[in-house]
């Protein structure tokens, strides 16, 4: 089984919500739609499962065209962000709800949900209402009553957002895995790179309703198409400067220049953007490659076991993400290193030139 959009797009009133959106999702398959907030996850995803019916294209199940058809009629497994249980039924019976609309027999109804909660583990709490949950308790007890189904779809729209963080990666980990078996398609959308980075898969990145790229998550991550893919795909955002490369040098505002080496060597000389992950922005050498930088602080984050350093260098702003805690004054100086291999270069209509080796882009 497969499903497939054919040119879809979605119009509300003068607005386009959707722009002719085709992709291919293989039964058996994980992927993750990709984008901030607004980008249009949750309407494609409402179209995917027929809540919503497309302006303009086509969208087939397993080679037959649904288009037309009501999701009552599908077999469709849909959790969003914010949950939705029945309040007055028990949770055993909010999981056990789809199976009895299925008419599914009692013994096979029975065992399909202590399946289902064990793995997501709600078993000391079946008898229970939702009212007497947390709210990470009724996640999953959502995510349990779309894994009992048994659908060939399921569509996750931010699952995971509302619980905690330990839970949150061990089910990051265990969904995958848990609806694999099932050979379901599954749809997960998100706003975090890193989680669809954690979960694999393919990955479609969105912005502004449109698909900017879609393939395997980590040749999505390592090899973006354009800038507006590379955006999308970093947390905090892909640092960006204007360059003018000419006889093996680039150069940068601020009198600032790089060697021609890793993945600027070979790019014709002219104007072009260089983008940076904040990760390859280091208060350190590491590299004897490496170009000394000076900038200016703005601000710095500290999560605890990260600081996130906001500098101004030459107009242009940029963040640095470093381990550990640096207690850096703002309006103070500070010596940056950047790494000529860890460049990603865009040409002047934004679609990728050249990008860091694999290797360069992990490091």
């Amino acid at each position: 089984m497969s499903l497939v959009l054919q040119n879809v797009s979605k119009k509300v009133g003068k607005a386009t919500h959707i722009h002719d959106v085709s992709l291919e999702l293989p039964a058996g398959s994980l992927n993750v739609l990709l984008g901030p907030t607004l980008s249009g996850k949750t309407t494609l995803m409402r179209l995917m499962a027929g809540l919503e019916q497309p302006s303009t294209g086509r969208v087939l199940f397993d080679g037959k065209d649904v288009t037309g058809v009501a999701v009552q009629t599908r077999n469709v497994a849909m959790v969003y962000q914010q949950f939705v249980n029945y309040p007055t039924l028990s949770v055993y019976e909010n999981i056990a709800s789809p199976l009895r609309i299925a008419k599914v027999p009692r013994t096979e109804l029975d065992a399909r949900v202590r399946e289902a909660a064990a793995l997501l583990r709600l078993e000391p709490m079946l008898a229970r209402t939702p009212l007497e949950l947390s709210g990470g308790q009724q996640q999953r007890t959502a995510l349990a009553r779309a894994l009992v189904k048994r659908a060939p779809l399921v569509l996750l729209d931010e699952p995971l957002a509302n619980l905690d963080y330990k839970l949150r990666e061990e089910l990051r980990e265990e969904l995958p895995k848990i609806f694999a078996a099932t050979g379901s398609i599954l749809v997960y959308a998100t706003t975090e790179p890193s989680e669809a980075l954690q979960l694999g898969g393919n990955t479609a990145t969105l912005d502004r309703g449109r698909v900017t790229q879609f393939g395997p998550t980590i040749e999505v991550y390592r090899r973006p198409v354009d800038r507006l893919t590379a955006e999308v795909f970093s947390d905090p955002p892909m640092n960006f400067v204007a360059a003018d490369i000419a006889r093996g040098v680039a150069r940068l505002s601020g009198d600032v220049t790089l060697p021609c080496i890793g993945p600027l060597s070979g790019v014709p000389d002219g104007r072009v953007t260089l983008g940076f992950r904040p990760n390859h922005l280091h208060l350190r050498r590491l590299d004897g490659d490496a170009v000394s930088i000076h900038a200016t602080v703005s601000v710095v984050e500290i999560t605890g076991s990260e600081s996130f350093i906001h500098v101004r260098h030459a107009g242009d702003e940029w963040i640095a993400l470093s381990h550990g805690v640096h207690e850096l004054k703002p309006d103070h100086p500070v010596e940056l290193y950047l790494d000529p291999h860890k460049m990603f270069v865009f040409g002047a209509d934004g679609r990728l030139v050249a990008a860091p080796l694999p290797a360069a882009a992990a490091a």
